[in-house]
């Protein structure tokens, strides 16, 4: 089931036309932006506006269903970053290259799990980042 219309409106909001996973802005019309499913319905997550967030078209294909992955430093399992209940600045941190590192477990898992660091979308924030266009800045 798709989201309503004033779902997908109150989530656009709420993230202040972010992606709440690498923050990418929706205002950059290279990228696709869709509804993501923090906890997959594979995984008992639900249709309520609490499991869901926005997401740009690459960090939600290589999310997938997943709410868990390997962190790389530690070679321990983590969930991944969940908006809804973590600040993002708590969990990344934007490097001069715009390149994104985890700081936690869970940013390091997300980070690798959704390949926030495959070199065209460094490439792409850097380029956003130069315009002034990078990090966008959501709602808090």
């Amino acid at each position: 089931m798709a989201p309503s219309a004033s779902q997908r409106r109150e989530i656009y909001e709420r993230a202040g036309g972010c992606c709440e996973y690498c923050r990418r802005s929706v205002d950059v019309r290279l990228a696709n932006f869709e509804i993501d499913h923090i906890v997959s319905l594979k995984y008992c997550g639900d249709e309520s506006s609490d499991n869901l967030c926005l997401s740009c078209a690459p960090c939600n294909r290589h999310k997938g269903p997943e709410v868990a992955a390997i962190d790389p430093l530690t070679d321990l399992a983590s969930r991944l970053f969940n908006p809804r209940q973590q600040n993002w600045d708590e969990h990344f941190l934007i490097n001069l290259d715009a390149s994104l590192a985890g700081k936690t477990p869970e940013g390091r898992a997300t980070v690798s799990t959704l390949r926030m660091n495959e070199a065209s979308r460094v490439e792409q924030r850097y380029g956003e980042r130069l315009l002034g266009n990078y990090p966008c800045q959501s709602n808090p």
